[in-house]
């Protein structure tokens, strides 16, 4: 079938989409045939602003030329190499350059095709390292209400969105620190200025679970499919320190985070709080092609290789056939080189400045009920139909994709995440769009 045809009612059902109504999509399919610097275009013709970069995935937008040229390069020279006991030149440049970029001893790389592998990866390794400390009871997990850490087991037993959970039963032995947003924080302007009280919930978990029986912590510096709920400046460094109190490690999942979303490379920059393991996925390629990762700090690596056993032995029984595949290292160092650069970072921040005061115009509309925003990020939360809690949202969405604006929907939340070479005309235009569709829509439904 060309991309330029749509799928028949027959073949349709022959795709199972992720994430997704289909019996809704089957009755208006969404479709994207082409892609080009902020816009995607329709089969039929329809252009539209990508206003969340793919899945917060594509911040130098789509079609970069630079990535283009490595992928190709690479292609021609190297297609694919073995993940286990062998390995090619890419991986350890890729390695080098995570290392660098990584805040303090963030010094040591596995590789993954997702930032779902990516979670589950430093769940697994965390585990691990407990065990070669000597400590195999600790094994139980924290993570936060509305976290978001993949769809693995690993991953939706610490993640805190429910409809992601329930359908599964029993997952791993976690719990869930509260999620760190506050109605007195309503249409707060970057960080809110209440929360950091919120890390002490840890201590509560642990006068009943103890201690000696958690592996680690496990959050998003700010929980961005949970709709970007964003902590206050001294949460992170207060959990941070009551992690280092009880012996419990910290992991960030980056996967949103990461690479220059929140105007500093990592969130842990950003919050200026290092984590044990870090993981990315998303922008380490641009989203052309899927890879993740997990980086460990220095005392993590070290124990595991000090393991006893012999030369031959194995010190993290883990890997994935595409781990540092040749086109995922290729892809990340064109996207990394691009992204690193402080011009970029610069431009980010002075483009943060326009979207909040952007996306906070929207306050005073019929239905919004709060606003939130972080360097390039932010939500609309909708007030959701208690009947159907996901209608208000999803119809806005669908009413914003007629007026050439894709804006994804996750609850009854608008997620936005425009690309970095966005430019302040563009992200003004994507939000009067948004503007015109849920004034519109509130008419139709008699709400205004």
């Amino acid at each position: 079938m060309s991309s330029q045809h749509k799928p028949t009612p027959e073949s349709m059902r022959h795709h199972w989409l992720a994430f997704t109504s289909n019996r809704r999509f089957h009755q208006s399919p969404k479709l994207v045939s082409k892609a080009d610097g902020l816009f995607y275009h329709t089969p039929d013709g329809h252009k539209l602003y990508d206003s969340l970069s793919g899945l917060w995935c594509a911040p130098l937008g789509h079609g970069n030329a630079q990535i283009t040229e490595a992928i190709t390069a690479q292609l021609s020279e190297l297609d694919y190499a073995p993940a286990f006991n062998v390995s090619h030149p890419k991986a350890f440049e890729l390695s080098e350059k995570l290392a660098s970029l990584a805040p303090g001893d963030l010094d040591h790389v596995l590789y993954c095709s997702s930032g779902s592998e990516a979670a589950d990866t430093a769940l697994k390794l965390a585990r691990a390292y407990w065990r070669a400390k000597g400590r195999p009871e600790k094994t139980k997990f924290i993570g936060r209400a509305k976290g978001y850490h993949g769809v693995n087991f690993g991953g939706i037993s610490v993640g805190g969105i429910g409809p992601n959970r329930k359908s599964y039963g029993q997952t791993l032995d976690a719990y869930h620190l509260p999620h760190t947003w506050l109605a007195e924080n309503a249409f707060s302007r970057g960080l809110p200025a209440e929360g950091d009280h919120l890390a002490d919930a840890l201590n509560h978990i642990l006068e009943v679970q103890d201690a000696s029986n958690i592996a680690a912590v496990i959050v998003e510096p700010m929980a961005g499919s949970g709709g970007v709920i964003v902590p206050s400046a001294g949460y992170l460094k207060r959990l941070r320190a009551l992690c280092d109190k009880h012996e419990i490690l910290l992991i960030f999942d980056e996967v949103i985070t990461g690479f220059g979303r929140m105007g500093e490379l990592f969130g842990a920059d950003f919050f200026g709080v290092q984590p044990d393991i870090l993981t990315c996925a998303k922008a380490l390629t641009n989203g052309v092609v899927p890879m993740g990762a997990v980086i460990a700090n220095h005392e993590i690596y070290q124990s595991m290789m000090a393991q006893p056993g012999d030369e031959y032995s194995i010190e993290f029984m883990h890997g994935y056939t595409y781990s540092a595949h040749p086109l995922g290292c290729a892809a990340a160092l064109a996207s990394l080189e691009q992204i690193a650069q402080p011009a970029m970072l610069e431009n980010v921040k002075s483009l943060s400045q326009v979207f909040e005061n952007a996306i906070h115009d929207l306050r005073g509309l019929p239905l919004v009920e709060d606003i939130r925003n972080i360097g390039l990020a932010g939500a609309v939360q909708i007030q959701a139909d208690a009947a159907h809690p996901l209608k208000r949202a999803s119809d806005i969405s669908a009413l914003c994709w007629e007026k050439g604006v894709y804006v994804r929907f996750g609850g009854n939340n608008l997620s936005f995440a425009p690309p970095f070479i966005s430019q302040p005309q563009d992200i003004h235009e994507i939000f009067a769009r948004v503007a015109e569709a849920i004034s519109e829509y509130a008419i139709q439904q008699g709400l205004n």
